[in-house]
């Protein structure tokens, strides 16, 4: 056996082992132009707009790379290999010189997905902090946007927090930050509120009116406490029923799984149980077929992880399942 004489057996070995060759996000290959990719996988090495010293949320993305190949599979659920269906690639990560400035790295990452979206291609994307959420979508979704034809996109949220804190001014100096992404989206018209749903708040708040914003804005909120009164059936009834047809772009912060399941996460909720990873993965897998322009999954703290990096092993799993949804759409 040569590189240039690999059999599909030593192929499929080697695509799985994580320890073995130059890391990428799930083996994909590098490529550079998003006209080339179907869907566009991305690092987004981002940790300023959390404006606080949980700052290693930048190296999320090699934390995802290194393991990644242990979660190349197919999908039994939707009986696909997603790897077939659609030109899947990593596209390297957001280049960001001026990491230490917030918003200077927030136009960056936007300009580098707007190549993406006038490329038509459809971006998942692993953080660094939450705030890449706001630089992504104000890229992706309303007027311009090719992938949302110009029209306003709506939010799948998975988070401890609402990240629509108004009455901040700025968090720690950062202006387009972790804390604001959700709320100034709907302002500057990248995002439908009245048709998103944010799902898995938790825990005891700095202030008793924390949902409030978001309520304003018009976001549908289901808090953790409402998820376990209403069970999986009705929760999944109404978020089809709020998203409906409209362009829909998933965010999912690791720090709404319990901190069982992901304990390497920037902000831990550890006083009132969060999702296990099979109710998230059923909450996914119940917007299959709808038109999904792209996802993020974020909040990564490798630093923060077990030996075995469970986190990141988790977060990948949760990458895959956001790429086979988009998969599962490009199969003919």
């Amino acid at each position: 056996m040569t590189n240039g004489n690999l059999t599909s057996f030593d192929k499929l070995m080697l695509q799985s082992l994580y320890w073995w060759d130059i890391a990428t996000f799930f083996r994909c290959p590098v490529e550079r132009d998003p006209n080339n990719c179907d869907i566009a996988l991305v690092g987004v090495p981002h940790s300023t707009g959390n404006g606080t010293t949980e700052r290693d949320q930048h190296l999320g993305p090699r934390a995802v790379r290194g393991v990644s190949p242990m979660a190349r599979r197919v999908h039994m659920e939707y009986g696909i290999d997603p790897w077939d269906c659609a030109r899947i690639c990593d596209m390297g990560d957001v280049p960001m010189p001026e990491a230490n400035d917030n918003e200077a790295s927030i136009e960056r990452i936007s300009e580098f997905f707007r190549a993406i979206d006038k490329a038509g291609a459809r971006p998942v994307s692993v953080g660094g902090d939450h705030s890449v959420t706001g630089a992504i979508v104000q890229a992706i979704a309303g007027k311009g946007a090719r992938l949302t034809d110009g029209k306003k996109a709506v939010f799948l949220h998975f988070d401890a927090h609402t990240d629509a804190y108004e009455h901040v001014p700025h968090f720690l100096g950062a202006r387009k930050s972790a804390a604001h992404w959700a709320s100034y989206l709907v302002h500057n018209g990248h995002i439908d509120a009245r048709h998103s749903v944010q799902i898995g708040m938790r825990g005891n708040p700095r202030s008793l009116d924390w949902l409030k914003p978001s309520e304003e804005l018009g976001y549908t909120v289901i808090s953790m406490e409402q998820y376990r009164e209403m069970g999986a059936n009705q929760t999944i009834d109404l978020i089809l029923e709020r998203i409906g047809d409209a362009p829909l772009y998933i965010t999912f912060d690791l720090d709404c799984l319990d901190p069982t399941v992901a304990p390497g996460v920037s902000n831990l909720e550890a006083g009132c149980e969060g999702f296990r990873i099979d109710e998230v993965m059923r909450l996914l897998r119940s917007v299959r077929g709808k038109n999904i322009i792209g996802g993020d999954l974020v909040c990564l703290m490798p630093t923060k992880d077990h030996p075995n990096m469970i986190t990141s092993h988790t977060a990948s799993a949760i990458m895959f399942e956001i790429i086979s949804l988009l998969a599962d759409n490009f199969r003919e």
